[in-house]
C-alpha cells in the first residue's frame, strides 16, 4: 500500500526531528526507520511521543526481555508487521530466541512458559482483545507485578496497540523484513 503521509526529509522534519530520525535510523539498523521520518513531521509532538516512548522501553521498570515479549505479542495480535520486524530485531539483544518468538507468537497457552511470563502473555491477549482486564487476569497477573510495574503493563500494552493502529492507518511502509 502507498503511505498515506509521505517520510518526511530536512525541510518537513525540520533540524531536530532530522537528527533524531537519522539517529534513530542507524541505531534501527537502517537508512530510513519510515515510522520516524513519517511521525517526525508532527513537530514537537513527536519527541514528546519518543520521550514518552522511551520511558516505556527501553527505559520501563519491567526486564526489558519481558517488554519485548509483550510488544511482540501485540504486534502478532495486530498483525503489525513493522512492528514484528523491529521488535524481532530489538527482542533478539534481548534473549528472545527463535523458538520462543515461536512460542509468543502461540500465545499464553503454549508449552514452556512459566507462570509470569504465561500471565503477562495472557493480560496483553485480553488487553488487546477486549479493551479491560477482568479481575482473574489481573489477579494472576499482580501475582508477579507490583502497582508501578501494573500501570508500565497498561501503558505498554496500549502504547504499541494505539502505535500498530497508527501505523496502519497512515500506512507507513516496512523498513525491512525480519529475519
Amino acid at each position: 500500500m502507498t503511505p498515506r503521509i509521505t517520510p518526511g526529509r530536512f525541510g518537513q522534519l525540520g533540524p531536530v526531528n532530522w537528527i533524531a530520525w537519522r539517529v534513530l535510523s542507524l541505531a534501527a539498523g537502517t537508512s530510513d526507520a519510515h515510522l520516524f521520518s513519517t511521525l517526525g513531521r508532527a513537530g514537537g509532538l513527536f519527541r514528546g511521543w519518543l520521550h514518552y516512548s522511551g520511558k516505556l522501553m527501553p527505559g520501563g521498570r519491567l526486564p526489558r526481555h519481558e517488554s519485548e515479549l509483550v510488544i511482540l505479542r501485540v504486534a502478532h495480535l495486530r498483525g503489525c508487521d513493522y512492528e514484528m520486524d523491529h521488535h524481532v530485531r530489538l527482542g533478539r539483544r534481548a534473549g528472545v530466541t527463535a523458538a520462543i518468538l515461536q512460542r509468543v507468537i502461540e500465545g499464553p497457552g503454549a508449552d514452556g512458559w512459566s507462570a509470569r511470563h504465561r500471565a503477562l502473555l495472557a493480560a496483553v491477549d485480553e488487553l488487546v482483545t477486549t479493551k479491560d482486564l477482568g479481575d482473574d487476569t489481573w489477579a494472576a497477573l499482580a501475582d508477579h507485578l507490583d502497582d508501578r510495574r501494573m500501570i508500565e503493563f497498561c501503558l505498554l500494552v496500549t502504547q504499541y496497540d494505539g502505535l500498530a493502529t497508527t501505523i496502519g492507518t497512515l500506512r507507513i511502509e516496512r523498513d525491512f523484513t525480519a529475519s
